[in-house]
């Protein structure tokens, strides 16, 4: 019965691969597909070895069955397959694995993100030993604990994604090791004295893991480059880009590559592109911005406006399977540190040719949109262009113009100051547009932090949004809809910007936070966005606004990049990609690439990315955003550190931030900077967090400290390599205000 079973799914196999066109447009000698071989392993029931899945698959030379088996190897990394003790290959849902990304916690446990989206698993600080922050791995669910979380043991680490930490070296009693500045990576790592390389107590280095770590042991490294002293200029970004692994160094086959690019676009890739250069696009972006990806030109038409917004054509430059892509996707997107750019793309083609600069040729992907009176895209097309932007203008002098009518600035710029007012106009439309449908907006205050000498910190000022800004981010956000409308309807695979609905839970929290206010959102436990928006409307100039503004973001999910389309949630569109700014996120790229397949009258069949490369790109994409929030977030909390070092012991007022179990973060007023007054500086009481409330209550004296209120703190400590600030409240009669008058006597 079996070798009848086995015949059948052979001579099945010999028939043609549906996939088979993808992979031989991607490989000289194309080889089974991933879809095929795990078809043929669900079919078969078992695992199989990879002699018997040759066989099935009619594999027989030696050079197929290696690309069989570096295929299947992918796929085990992957979490596609499993491959067992005896060497067998099986579908990984078969063991009732789960997938997926670990998330380390500063005190040792950690979190499993499965790939599928479901509930997270928690992983004890014992399964931690054994995997960094960001490994991938499967893992068996083995249960709840005690707080009915599930809780998972890892079974197998998929992918190492810690290769090089930077830290602090230590030599103590004749040991060396270093102390990861990522306080997600728990694991001090051992260093041999013929690994340290000159290193000497205290300095911050870069060791590269030669042993990661294990259930029984820690992880050994080799100092392969001294950084320098603790405090030197520049060393929270030199920090920051080493903890977090963002690749700075282009590589060789990348000079290569770019090395016979120069200023100016050649004339024969002008060619067949629509001849933009007479109209009269500008770009318009902040005082100290070095990249200009996008351009726009507004007119007035009888039934609304007509809106030209043009991008850099970088899929132009950036070809697939080349090592300018393969390096753009391992970036994922440009990081922006204070005063300092990682970019996504060489400066000859992020400040060049991919730069919209004034009064220079440049190649562009445009989306022209007719707009009705009422805000509504009525109709839009993609086509590729050459443009030569008018004018680099800036959002304070748009500003000044449309909104202020600054008079000598209209004179200056006269031949666009009737574009700019029906840019103007249109942006009103689409404002009462915006409100209309729903979309949500929260007042969040943008820093920006001022260097004097030395790279010391002068000041922290807050960024000022004006209309200029808002203008054209409303341009941006029609270009991006208007896009995904186009590749849904050519059925292209994509990748979507999507923004999830707020999860029951944290509905169910917001609601009984809520009611403790006299307030209530409507939609019960499914809320759409507009409910947000009238909500917000509603408690817009109230004492607790900021506290209900901060609450209601809390409670919805983090933007992603995904192949399949749940929508925007947060600016209430059904539809979202990102198109306008390919220079510095990938993404962007990808949708110009499916754009420009579709203008060339190609079929989505034949387009280089599958769905599920679109899925594995969303999942990339995903990582390297938070990755460079996480490191720029480590960058400005190191600079601001260093700033409160020279206002110790001073007094400011701030509002509670954030409650904790073990704490309430006040951020100063002015400065724009948090600190923690721990719960046991709060005072002579035993206080109790009710995480529903945000608050803190204490038991003796039912003192409340909660989210959002008033407090003056004193700086107490600051802690450069933690990133904290310890403060304390400055009320009358204190233990530690009676303390510090008498040390100031």
């Amino acid at each position: 019965m079996k070798r009848k079973r086995k015949q059948r799914l052979t001579g099945k196999r010999r028939s043609r691969d549906p996939h088979a066109r993808r992979e031989a447009a991607r490989y000289e000698q194309p080889i089974a597909s991933r879809e095929l071989i795990i078809e043929v392993i669900a079919e078969a029931g078992s695992p199989l070895e990879r002699e018997s899945l040759a066989g099935m698959l009619d594999i027989g030379d030696d050079t197929a069955r290696e690309a069989l088996r570096r295929r299947l190897q992918a796929m085990v990394r992957d979490g596609q397959l499993v491959r067992n003790r005896r060497g067998c290959y099986a579908l990984a849902d078969q063991f009732d694995l789960v997938q997926g990304r670990v998330i380390g916690h500063p005190d040792g446990f950690g979190f499993l993100v499965p790939d599928d989206g479901s509930d997270d698993v928690y992983l004890s600080a014992r399964q931690m030993r054994s995997v960094y922050h960001e490994d991938r791995v499967q893992a068996r669910i083995a249960g709840k604990d005690r707080r009915g979380r599930l809780e998972g043991e890892v079974v197998e680490v998929l992918q190492r994604n810690t290769h090089r930490v930077v830290g602090r070296f230590y030599r103590e009693s004749g040991i060396n090791f270093v102390v990861p500045d990522n306080k997600r990576l728990t694991h001090d790592i051992s260093v041999p004295d013929a690994e340290a390389n000159g290193a000497v107590n205290g300095q911050i280095v870069t060791v590269e893991i030669l042993e990661q770590p294990g259930k029984r042991h820690r992880p050994v490294g080799r100092v392969i480059e001294v950084l320098g002293e603790h405090m030197a200029p520049g060393m929270e970004i030199d920090i920051a880009i080493r903890s977090h692994d963002l690749p700075q160094e282009w590589p060789e086959a990348v000079d290569a590559e770019i090395s016979h690019y120069t200023a100016e676009v050649p004339e024969e890739a002008k060619q067949g592109r629509t001849d933009l250069r007479d109209v009269p696009l500008v770009t318009i972006d902040g005082e100290d911005a070095r990249d200009f990806d996008d351009a726009v030109f507004c007119e007035r038409k009888s039934s609304g406006w007509r809106l030209l917004v043009a991008i850099a054509d970088v899929s132009h430059y950036v070809l697939p399977d080349t090592a300018l892509d393969a390096e753009a996707v391992k970036r994922g997107n440009s990081v922006y540190f204070p005063e300092r750019v990682i970019p996504m793309l060489p400066e000859v083609l992020s400040n060049g040719l991919c730069s919209l600069n004034p009064e220079v040729d440049r190649l562009c992907m445009v989306c022209e949109m007719q707009i009705s009176a009422a805000g509504k895209i009525a109709r839009s097309r993609f086509f590729e262009g050459v443009m030569r932007s008018h004018a680099r203008l800036t959002y304070e002098k748009v500003a000044a113009m449309v909104v202020d009518n600054d008079q000598t600035l209209r004179k200056q710029y006269h031949t666009l100051v009737p574009h700019l007012e029906d840019l103007h106009e249109l942006y009103r439309a689409l404002r009462q547009a915006r409100e209309t449908r729903g979309a949500i907006d929260f007042e969040t205050t943008e820093t920006r932090i001022i260097f004097g000498k030395d790279r010391k910190i002068e000041s922290i000022v807050p960024l000022e949004r004006n209309d200029a800004h808002k203008m054209i981010e409303e341009c941006m956000i029609a270009a991006n809809v208007a896009a995904a409308r186009f590749l849904i309807r050519q059925k292209m695979p994509t990748l979507f910007r999507v923004h999830g609905r707020p999860d029951g839970e944290k509905v169910e929290n917001l609601q009984e936070f809520l009611r403790e206010l006299g307030l209530s959102i409507s939609g019960g436990l499914r809320p759409d966005a507009k409910d947000y928006a009238r909500l917000l409307a509603a408690v817009r100039g109230r004492p607790d606004e900021h506290l209900i503004n901060t609450v209601l973001l809390r409670s919805m999910p983090r933007a992603e990049y995904h192949p399949e389309n749940i929508g925007h949630f947060g600016l209430a569109h059904e539809k979202y990609v990102h198109f306008t700014s390919p220079i510095r996120r990938y993404p962007d790229l990808l949708v110009h690439r499916a754009l420009r397949h579709v203008l060339r009258e190609q079929k989505a069949a034949t387009f280089d990315y599958s769905h599920a490369d679109m899925q594995a790109f969303g999942e990339q994409c995903s990582m390297t955003e938070r990755r460079a929030d996480d490191a720029t977030r480590d960058a400005v909390d190191w600079l601001k550190c260093e700033y409160m070092l020279e206002h110790i012991g001073g007094t400011f007022r701030g509002v509670i931030s954030s409650v904790t179990s073990f704490g309430i973060f006040v951020e100063l007023k002015d400065v724009y900077i948090e600190g923690l007054v721990h719960v046991t500086a709060l005072g002579n009481d035993y206080y109790h967090y009710d995480p529903t409330r945000h608050r803190l209550m204490g038991e003796r004296t039912h003192k409340i400290y909660r989210l959002g209120d008033t407090v003056v703190v004193n700086v107490v400590q600051v802690n450069l390599d933690d990133r904290k600030i310890d403060l304390e409240l400055e009320e009358k009669g204190s233990v530690n205000s009676r303390r510090r008058r008498k040390r100031k006597r």
